[in-house]
């Protein structure tokens, strides 16, 4: 047994390190925490489900890297609610007190002829740390885009940096790198490299998601999408990874329920994107619905925030 290991004996999944990304009230938390089966196991895209206290909430985070030699797990968590405040509370020495993982359906990542874009927003830029570095390990020229609303919460620039073949940042008030949305980038990039990009993987929050997919399937922001009438096989792929309310994490309460076009039978089918996702074809996602499904507990949340007590995480 370690002397980590002696040291932090009969603690649940201990927090090994702590690493403040952005600080505030919004601020970004890196824990690094011991548990090896995960990290044995571990692919980019799975998440994990934690809790931090017996009366706490579920929270799902995706595993932001994984050493498996260590044995250990990298989880990134802005603080937003009442549960992700109390998690903000654990210090390294502190325990998890359960960790489900590694949950969800790994990206598929392979070596491509052609460069492959990853575009992270927000927080969003931590899920896609592990998706850049498996496609970079593999030979692959990998084109990051990262932004962020101000420059205090751009997160893992460098880290991505040392993983990227070229690496694009941009800040919504022009704060840090180029001023605007990624999605601004992207569209020099599809146009610069026009029929040479292999695939685009986004991850952040759903607008930019959404305004990712349109900008592939050559529409303007503006304009209504609807994958049943815009679906061309031909177009490059777009892999999303959606974010909606989540509970039990096994496809059995159905809290996580999103709308995907099948085109076969031309109509929308119910996935789960705790175990048919997270990542999903971008043109498929019925964006609207899945941001319907995600405000209608912020009135709960609100009163949580308030009182200290039940949901939101």
């Amino acid at each position: 047994m370690s002397d980590t290991e002696g040291a932090l004996k009969g603690k649940n999944y201990a927090i090994l390190k702590k690493r403040t990304l952005v600080e505030g009230e919004d601020a970004i938390l890196e824990y690094v925490v011991d548990a090896p089966l995960i990290a044995r196991h571990a692919q980019a895209g799975q998440f994990v489900i934690l809790r931090t206290a017996n009366e706490g909430e579920r929270i799902p985070l995706t595993i932001a890297a994984y050493d498996r030699e260590a044995g250990t797990i990298a989880l990134i968590v802005q603080i937003v609610g009442l549960s992700t405040r109390k998690m903000a509370e654990l210090e390294a020495g502190d325990a998890i007190l359960d960790l489900l993982g590694p949950l969800g359906t790994p990206i598929e990542v392979r070596r491509h002829e052609k460069p492959v874009v990853c575009m992270g927003g927000g927080v969003g830029i931590a899920p896609i740390w592990p998706k850049v570095k498996e496609l970079y390990d593999l030979g692959n020229h990998v084109i990051t885009i990262i932004g962020a609303r101000t420059k205090r919460l751009l997160i893992l620039e460098e880290e991505l940096r040392a993983i990227s073949t070229e690496i694009h940042v941009t800040t919504d008030d022009g704060s840090y790198g180029r001023k605007g949305f990624v999605t601004g980038v992207l569209h020099d990039v599809l146009e610069q490299r026009e029929g040479e990009i292999a695939e685009v993987i986004a991850v952040g929050p759903l607008p930019m998601m959404e305004a990712v997919v349109k900008e592939m399937a050559g529409k303007g922001f503006r304009d209504a999408y609807d994958p049943s009438l815009e679906y061309d096989p031909s177009r490059i792929p777009c892999i999303v990874s959606l974010n909606p309310i989540m509970v039990d994490g096994t496809g059995m309460c159905g809290g996580c329920r999103v709308s995907i076009w099948d085109h076969a039978k031309g109509e929308y089918q119910a996935r789960f994107s705790c175990v048919d996702g997270p990542a999903f074809d971008g043109y498929a996602v019925d964006f609207a619905g899945l941001n319907r499904r995600n405000r209608q507990y912020i009135s709960q949340e609100r009163v949580a925030r308030r009182d200290g007590s039940g949901a939101g995480a």
